[in-house]
């Protein structure tokens, strides 16, 4: 029993340190798409001023 209740609370620290990961990308994903929105806002808004 006691190797049972070993891999049980492996599994549930990687579990949560799994879940952690994935909040921390899910985050750093909206904040880099709302970044991305906003300077592109940016450029087109400037889009006259930009000469190539």
């Amino acid at each position: 029993m006691m190797n049972n209740e070993k891999a049980y609370q492996t599994m549930k620290s990687a579990g949560a340190g799994d879940l952690a990961l994935g909040v921390i990308i899910l985050v750093t994903g909206i904040a880099c798409g709302i970044l991305a929105i906003i300077n592109g806002a940016k450029l087109m808004r400037n889009k006259s001023d930009l000469i190539f």
